[in-house]
């Protein structure tokens, strides 16, 4: 156990690290919410998927993976196509508008392209700044209270923690460095929490497939356990409850074509070449680690849970400590400790980077843009380091209430819901604003909007239906939210410019 906290430690001294240095780097805004656009391809490409991946990925899509077997590989599907498209077909002409009007964040540019600052578009771009900041506030605090609530569960899980300790204990780490170096602080220690990432989802399945004894076949022994296992359409195969839930599974992948917290990556990147050396990186980042997670559930379910009992019983909640409990099964204490680090770094770099996304939307986008236009950037700087304090603040909150209102919930799901609510409000938007010209200011209101308000009814109010809802749970909120997101603004923009 004292070796487990001397790794902590010195992860933990290595994040505070880069926080004092990242400080040190911080001159005006611009500097504190995109790195001052100056960020090299590494870096920016390990922040980006750090960022987009979490704890439901070491933990939620572990236990996915235990629970259902290889249909979760849709999820991997999903996750490499939303990356590639995202990497090879948005990124440039992103990165080059938002250069062009001096964006520094993403209702910047939504202002910027749908306005053009005249006194009659003074009110749309009002509107934009209004809708974006709000449903960044919302969903952000949502998610991030999903993160600070899965902090408690890892400390639980591996060091046997009281769960409100570990929670406070990782609450308070990564909001001090957040606080203390802003987007570069964000950045370089994604790329650190991005190696470990890697290193600890490549070597799990690798070390657990070693420790099965020679000629002794896994492939008999998940079919004794379940062979709903090894059917790639999962339990029960090919029937249309399953086919929504494939559907829900690759939906995750849309998140990544224009989620406000990865999209900013591309605006700190040092030019568009950075993009093109980027974007291998990223997508291999994405096969390896969402791969690993996969197999790692697979692996370990076959491992630890003999056929005829209750994997939850085994491995918790919709197995997700099987991750922890697989980890202790095939390595010393020492090992163990740098997979805590693991975990937390999963969950820290998505805590950093969507706090700082929601503290530009409060201060630069709400507060400055609406009310202080004539506000330095010195004082605006010093004030978004509050508003991150604050906003996580009530993140905590939310998170310590959940725990106390919901003791059965999952991190898949209270990830996946923070996750879809940004995905469905700003994905549409920006997949429109770059590819179709006939994309109006109405779209653009129409499309946030629909997002926004279709994720809490795709996710409580539908599938409470009687008879039906269970296939509206199958299908998840983020495959229908964005799909309405998107017609809402087709058809706004069609109403506003009918085509000739």
């Amino acid at each position: 156990m004292l070796a487990q906290y001397f790794i902590l430690i010195g992860y933990f001294l290595i994040l505070f690290g880069i926080g004092v240095f990242a400080a040190r780097r911080i001159h005006d805004l611009g500097d504190y919410f995109v790195g001052g656009k100056r960020l090299g391809y590494w870096v920016v490409a390990f922040s980006a998927r750090a960022t987009g991946e979490s704890a439901w990925l070491l933990l939620g899509l572990t236990g996915l993976g235990a629970m259902v077997g290889l249909s979760a590989m849709w999820v991997v599907l999903g996750e490499v196509l939303g990356v590639t498209i995202a990497w090879f077909f948005m990124a440039k002409p992103f990165k080059r508008a938002t250069d062009r009007y001096g964006s520094i964040t993403v209702p910047d540019y939504l202002v910027s392209k749908f306005t053009d600052g005249t006194p009659a578009t003074v009110s749309r771009a009002r509107l934009i700044r209004w809708l974006s900041a709000g449903a960044l506030a919302v969903f952000v605090t949502i998610y991030v209270s999903a993160q600070i609530d899965a902090t408690g569960k890892a400390f639980e899980s591996f060091l046997s923690w009281n769960y409100y300790t570990g929670l406070l204990v990782g609450f308070g780490i990564v909001v001090l460095y957040t606080f203390t170096g802003g987007f570069i602080a964000v950045a370089w220690s994604d790329l650190f929490q991005g190696s470990l990432m890697l290193i600890g989802l490549v070597a799990v399945p690798l070390f657990a497939f070693l420790s099965i004894p020679a000629g002794e076949s896994i492939i008999d022994g998940l079919l004794a356990i379940d062979p709903g296992l090894l059917n790639i359409w999962g339990p029960g195969g090919f029937t249309l409850e399953n086919i929504l839930v494939i559907v829900s599974y690759a939906a995750i992948g849309l998140g990544f074509l224009g989620s406000p917290q990865v999209f900013v990556r591309f605006m700190s990147i040092r030019g568009e070449d950075e993009i093109r050396k980027g974007r291998w990186v990223a997508i291999l980042f994405t096969l390896l680690t969402d791969t690993g997670a996969v197999l790692t559930g697979i692996l370990g379910r076959y491992l630890l849970v003999s056929p005829g009992r209750d994997t939850e019983l085994v491995l918790g909640a919709l197995a997700e400590g099987v991750l922890p409990i697989l980890v202790e099964h095939l390595f010393p204490a020492l090992v163990v400790g740098l997979y805590i680090a693991a975990v937390l770094a999963a969950i820290m770099s998505t805590i950093d980077s969507l706090l700082v996304v929601a503290s530009s939307a409060v201060t630069r986008d709400f507060y400055q843009q609406l009310y202080h236009p004539g506000l330095k950037d010195a004082s605006l700087t010093r004030l978004s380091r509050g508003v991150t304090l604050v906003m996580a603040v009530i993140a905590l909150g939310i998170a310590l209430t959940v725990s106390f209102l919901s003791p059965e919930r999952t991190i898949f799901w209270f990830v996946i819901f923070g996750w879809s609510g940004i995905a469905a409000t700003f994905c549409p938007v920006i997949l429109l604003s770059l590819f179709w010209k006939g994309y109006s200011y109405r779209g653009v209101i129409a499309s946030m909007i629909t997002g926004f308000l279709c994720v809490p009814l795709f996710k409580f109010a539908l599938p409470a239906l009687p008879e039906i809802g269970h296939y509206f749970e199958a299908a998840g909120e983020m495959a229908p939210s964005v799909l309405l997101a998107l017609l809402a603004g087709i058809l706004f923009s069609r109403r506003e410019h009918p085509p000739e």
